[in-house]
């Protein structure tokens, strides 16, 4: 079974037509309910900054020297997943959400590694100006992201009151990740609805809200103009080398090394974190103040149970500061 920091956190690449999550609107969006609309309604500020010679995209919310919390997305994500989660906490909290380089409006690199990753998110702190309250920012990591994060706390933990991982573990060393053999660029689309009709989760999931499907597929894409590799189309945004030039060596050790606080959330249906994962991973941090399950949930938390999500984040963020404040 793979794991969470092994699949891709949406696969857009297959060509089957089964288990399409939006061919039935046929390019058109969904009815949007009260809450994503209210949320999505709250626009991020959008700009970019520069790590280690390549343009990181950034989002954020909310006045500088509030509280300052910092998301991170998945593996073949971007940072408009959290565009409709990071909105809740903007009266009381600087937000701030980036893109990994090679994914969503970051540019690409030629290699990848954890250290890069780790960088960028130092980066994003200052940038974004989560530096500047009396208080260390959180950073909140879905997935693939938690590697990153662990990065963080081990090497920076200067940076960060604590961290929390959404649905993330990091895979022992003899785990192989499956998108090494991915290289070869992306499909194209002549019409939006026929990318849009592809998008689906990896691994595979449902949602009761389709609006939020189709805000994560629609923010996954571009528009390419003609070229060497192919007529003129929507194509996905992540870079598709990025996993055969991946290099995650030392992931597993940095778990007994990090010196902050880090809270887990993680989904009782998901297929990738299961709880039993979780206990061994709470067991090996130094500090983990508080493990949260969130029932009906699977791997893509903020997918099927947003609120929820937003619920469980806003308890996990106090039990870090707790921690903080018995120093």
């Amino acid at each position: 079974m793979a794991t969470a920091t092994d699949d891709k956190e949406a696969d857009p690449t297959t060509d089957a037509d089964d288990g399409s999550l939006l061919g039935r609107f046929r390019g058109e969006r969904p009815e949007a309910s009260a809450w994503f609309a209210e949320a999505i309604a709250v626009e991020p500020s959008r700009s970019t900054f520069a790590s280690g010679g390549v343009d990181i995209e950034l989002l954020t919310w909310g006045e500088i020297g509030k509280p300052g919390l910092l998301f991170l997305h998945g593996n073949g994500a971007h940072a408009d997943w959290w565009s409709f989660i990071a909105p809740y906490f903007a009266r009381d909290y600087r937000c701030a959400a980036i893109s990994w380089s090679g994914m969503g409006g970051s540019g690409w690199r030629e290699a990848y590694d954890l250290p890069t990753f780790g960088a960028e998110a130092c980066d994003a702190i200052a940038a974004a100006g989560l530096d500047r309250a009396s208080v260390k920012p959180v950073a909140i990591a879905h997935s693939f992201g938690g590697m990153p994060l662990m990065q963080v706390g081990a090497h920076h933990a200067d940076r960060i009151a604590g961290g929390i991982m959404v649905d993330s573990f990091v895979p022992p060393p003899d785990r192989k990740p499956r998108w090494t053999t991915r290289g070869a660029p992306t499909r194209r689309y002549p019409q939006l609805a026929d990318a849009l009709a592809r998008y689906r989760f990896a691994p595979e999931q449902d949602s009761q809200w389709p609006e939020v499907v189709d805000h994560l597929a629609r923010t996954s894409l571009r528009w390419m103009e003609a070229d060497a590799h192919g007529e003129a189309g929507w194509t996905w945004k992540f870079d598709p080398t990025l996993w055969a030039t991946m290099d995650r060596t030392g992931a597993d050790a940095l778990l007994e090394r990090v010196d902050v606080p880090v809270a887990l959330i993680f989904g009782e249906e998901s297929l990738l974190v299961r709880a039993e994962a979780a206990q061994a991973m709470q067991a090996r941090l130094r500090n983990c103040p508080i493990a949260i399950a969130i029932p009906h949930a699977r791997h893509h938390i903020m997918v099927d149970q947003p609120i929820a999500l937003v619920a469980a984040l806003r308890v996990a963020v106090q039990a870090i500061a707790a921690v903080g404040d018995r120093k």
